[in-house]
Order: structure tokens, then sequence, then C-alpha cells
């Protein structure tokens, strides 16, 4: 199918990505020497106090700000490859449940990144910070749910269809025997034994 289109689409990253991961990577390394060099290190099973408080800014910095801003770029490529995987094929975008699903749970997800980023990391009174804290809570339940009913919603639409393709060959196959009978054409049928 020639639609005469040519899509041009860029296949590298710019330079502001790379400078964003190059900082990432940066801020990471300078965490590892400041908790390590002065703050005493990093041992979640020490009996210093200190050493065990240290695993919280370096996990927290390792999983919710730099591995999950990672993923947050990951899903972009991710949705942009379907779009143009359907500006290809000349299909719709976003015409399934499990697709509008999916578009509410990544924008839900980057809010609550967003979210938790300016309140958690912007130098606010703690009465502020605690006041907020449930709203965080509950927009992370939010989206961590509605990941696994995006999957189910896929998988339902997928059974659904094999279950009508396989419900219209069957009756398929049996109008076709009965227009045979009715016209009284054999139709070979191979003999399975039981």
């Amino acid at each position: 199918m020639d639609t005469g289109v040519i899509y041009h689409y860029r296949r590298s990253a710019s330079r502001l990505t790379i400078a964003a991961h190059l900082f990432g990577i940066l801020a990471f390394i300078l965490m590892l020497i400041w908790l390590l060099h002065y703050r005493g290190g990093i041992e979640y099973d020490s009996d210093n106090v200190d050493r065990v408080f240290n695993v919280h800014p370096f996990m927290m910095f390792c999983g919710f700000i730099f591995l999950v801003g990672e993923a947050i770029c990951l899903g972009i490529v991710g949705i942009s490859a379907v779009f143009k995987f359907h500006d290809m094929v000349n299909t719709e975008d976003v015409y399934s449940l499990h697709s509008w699903i999916g578009i509410g749970t990544f924008c839900l997800f980057g809010l609550q990144w967003l979210f938790g980023l300016f309140t958690f990391t912007v130098p606010q009174p703690s009465d502020a910070r605690a006041s907020m804290l449930p709203w965080h809570i509950c927009g992370a339940i939010m989206a961590y749910k509605t990941i696994p009913a995006k999957r189910k919603v896929q998988k339902a639409v997928h059974l659904t269809l094999h279950l009508i393709a396989l419900v219209a060959g069957v009756v398929g196959v049996y109008a076709a025997f009965k227009f045979s009978m009715r016209l009284k054409i054999k139709i070979w049928l191979p003999y399975i034994p039981g």
C-alpha cells in the first residue's frame, strides 16, 4: 500500500537528551562521593545509624529520580513508536480502550513523578510536605494499579477477538456444510479416530 507519503523520524538522541543523561550520571557519582566520603558510607545492615540513613537518599535518587526518569524517557519512545506504526499503516491513533488506559496511565505516572520531584526536592516547610504526602501516595497507588488494569484490558480484547474469530470459523464451517448438504455436494472430511 503505497501512499506516496515519506515519513522522516529522527533516529539519534538530541544533544539535550545526551546532556540530561550525562548530568544524571554525574549526579549519581557526586551523590556516591558525598555519601561515601563526607557522610561515612552506605550500609543497610550497619549499627551506625548515619550509614543506615544514607541508604535512603541514595536509593531515592537512584530509583525515584534517575531510573523513573529513564522509564519515562523509554515510555515516550515506546508511545512514539506505536504512533509511527499507526502512521505507516494508515490506522487511527488511540482507538481502543487499551490505548486510552495506556495514555492515561503514562500521563498519571509522569504527573506523579513531577509532583513528587517538585514537592520533595524544592525546599518547603515540613508541614507543607506532610500535607502533600497523602495526595502523593494516592496518586502513586492509582498510577501503579492502572498498569495491570491496562494489561488485563489488552488481554481481554485479544481474547475476545480470538473468540470471535473462532465462533466465526465454526459458524462458517457449519454454514458451508449445511449449504453443501442442500446442494447434495459431498465434502470430504478427514476421519479422525477418537
